[in-house]
C-alpha cells in the first residue's frame, strides 16, 4: 500500500476515535522500523520507544490518567516516545539541546509510517509527565516526550479539512 508522499501529507491527521481492532504485528514492526530509521542530530539517537498494548492494563492506565481527554482511552495502543538527555545533542554555541528536535523527529515518523498502513495516530504532549512516569514505572534518565495512540479509525472517522496557512505566509523572503 504505497501512497506517494504528498497524498500521505493531505490524510494524515490527528484521529482521536479508534477502533477496537488491534494493528498485527507485521504492522505494528513497519511502523518502528520506520521509526527507527529516523534521523537524528548527529545520528545520537537519543529516544526510545515503549509500546503499551491492550493487555498492559497498568501501562493503559498510567496513559489515560496523565491525559484527561476521554478519547484516548479508545486506541488500542500507545507508543511512548522517550528522551535521553544524556545521548543528545547540545549545540555549543549556545548550548541548546536538540532531544526534543529529535524526539519530534521519530514521532512524526511514527504518525506518517502508521498514515500510509491505513492507521489513525495523534500526537499527543498535553499529559502529566509525573503520573506518566510513575505509572510506567520510567528511570530518570529518560524524559516522556510524546504518547501517540495508534490503531484504526473508528467507523465514521473522516479526514478533517487541513487548515494551513499558505506558502506565502511562511515564506520569509530576503
Amino acid at each position: 500500500m504505497k501512497t506517494d508522499f504528498m497524498t500521505l501529507a493531505q490524510e494524515r491527521y490527528s484521529c482521536r476515535a479508534y477502533s477496537s481492532q488491534i494493528p498485527d504485528n507485521d504492522t505494528l514492526e513497519y511502523v518502528l522500523e520506520c521509526a527507527r530509521l529516523s534521523p537524528s542530530a548527529c545520528n545520537r539517537q537519543p529516544w526510545r520507544l515503549m509500546i503499551v498494548g491492550s493487555e498492559d492494563r497498568r501501562g493503559r492506565e498510567a496513559v489515560i490518567s496523565s491525559y484527561s481527554r476521554e478519547w484516548i482511552s479508545s486506541a488500542p495502543l500507545y507508543v511512548i516516545v522517550l528522551g535521553n538527555p544524556a545521548e543528545g545533542w547540545v549545540r555549543a554555541d549556545d548550548n541548546h539541546s536538540h532531544i526534543d528536535v529529535d524526539c519530534a523527529i521519530i514521532t512524526e515518523h511514527i504518525c506518517l509510517a502508521a498514515a500510509e498502513q491505513g492507521l489513525g495516530t495523534c500526537w499527543v504532549c498535553n499529559f502529566d509527565p509525573a503520573k506518566l512516569r510513575a505509572g510506567l514505572g520510567l528511570s530518570d534518565d529518560f524524559v516522556p516526550v510524546a504518547i501517540v495512540p495508534v490503531g484504526y479509525p473508528a467507523e465514521g472517522s473522516a479526514i478533517p479539512e487541513k487548515k494551513r496557512k499558505s506558502l506565502d505566509e511562511i515564506l520569509i523572503k530576503r
